[in-house]
């Protein structure tokens, strides 16, 4: 069953209260979606870093529930 988008957000913003979510479905199905991240918790990471904690705050969904994620991190202005 495929996760929605604001199932995405809520987890995301769980783990990262600070930050600005947008959560673009690519395809239409449910299943491919983009997030674009933004939180001063990803300030000195490196970008894989980043990306490791937001795949983190989805709770092992990656791959299951959640087919493929295609993912922009970024720190605020």
């Amino acid at each position: 069953m495929p996760m929605a988008a604001a199932d995405i957000e809520a987890m995301i913003l769980a783990a990262f209260p600070d930050a600005q979510v947008e959560i673009t479905d690519l395809a239409g199905d449910g299943d491919h979606y983009a997030a674009r991240v933004v939180s001063s918790a990803f300030k000195g990471l490196p970008r894989v870093r980043q990306h490791q904690a937001v795949y983190a705050a989805l709770g092992g969904r990656m791959g299951g529930e959640l087919h493929a994620l295609q993912l922009t991190t970024a720190t605020p202005d």
